[in-house]
């Protein structure tokens, strides 16, 4: 065979090669194609973040951030004219969000994922629907104002989280000289340090103060006056899913603009059991939505 003629056969095989991985590409972020080919759309929830995404006394799934994703739901009904759109919840450690989401298990993840930037090169975030600030939950009496105050600690981080990464991050400094535990979840890692494994449990302020109240433990345990980062929320789709994406922010758009996400606020964080009143990030992304990445209050950091 003659060099030239191998070259265009070579050529003509790599530009095949190309098509068809663009066209997967293509079809891998088109959901909803997908959403209206399966007449379904699969919701990525958790079973235990309450307010944001949690299982009730009836074992249903519901939640701040459930409910959003809800709202969205019904817009995508109306894009694709099905009104019948069957939706299923599919519950997801923090863990298995991502991956889950990447290979199709789910179509929108609906909990307290934060938007950084290591994962948007990873999915796309829909506009901040919270901002928390990560803090540490300790036994009262227990000081934590530095860094240097988690020295010889035990401290218990969930896998898959930003408080995880940002203690690693710590740790292997040398900046803080911690014994890290890592748990499957914010609830074990809870209830280590309501049995003494954990002396420390870093997280985001609104997760540790429902999970404190829920277990009627806030006379016995306080947050840090320390906070260690900005934590922006946002619902996770997949990368370059701009339709769906659109649909989302649409949704997100008109309960902001209506003031609609003031009711739903005060229903999930502000109630007998749990109060947590609106800060300024939250209200400002409100008034102006962004997608903004949260960013560690420590130079030289990431989450």
């Amino acid at each position: 065979m003659k060099a030239s003629t191998w070259g265009r056969q070579l050529a003509g095989a790599m530009l095949t090669v190309l098509a068809v991985c663009s066209a997967q590409a293509q079809a891998s972020t088109d959901t909803l194609s997908r959403i209206r080919d399966r007449r379904s759309i699969s919701l990525g929830v958790s079973d235990v973040d309450r307010p944001f995404s949690y299982l009730d006394a009836s074992k249903q799934h519901t939640g701040y951030s459930v409910e959003l994703c809800l709202a969205a739901v019904e817009e995508i009904k109306r894009e694709l004219k099905l009104p019948d759109l069957k939706v299923n919840f599919v519950p997801v450690t923090t863990a298995e969000r991502l991956p889950r989401l990447q290979s199709g298990e789910i179509d929108l993840e609906c909990g307290s994922s934060t938007n950084t930037k290591a994962r948007q090169a990873q999915a796309d975030f829909s506009y901040t629907i919270f901002v928390a600030g990560m803090r540490v939950l300790v036994p009262k009496g227990t000081k934590i104002e530095t860094v240097k105050d988690f020295d010889g600690l035990p401290v218990a981080v969930s896998k898959g989280t930003t408080s995880e990464k940002l203690f690693n991050q710590l740790q292997g400094s040398g900046e803080a000289r911690m014994q890290l535990q890592q748990y499957a979840s914010n609830r074990e890692a809870f209830q280590a340090l309501r049995q003494g494994k954990a002396r420390a449990f870093p997280q985001d302020d609104a997760l540790l103060l429902a999970l404190a109240s829920g277990d009627k433990a806030l006379d016995a345990l306080g947050l840090s006056s320390i906070t260690l980062s900005v934590e922006p929320y946002g619902i996770m789709m997949r990368k370059g899913d701009a339709k769906l994406g659109e649909l989302v922010d649409r949704t997100l758009a008109r309960l902001y603009a209506s003031g609609d996400i003031q009711k739903l606020y005060k229903k999930w964080f502000t109630t007998d059991e749990l109060n947590i009143p609106m800060n300024r990030l939250t209200r400002d992304s409100f008034m102006r939505p962004n997608k903004e990445a949260g960013v560690a209050m420590l130079l030289g950091y990431s989450i």
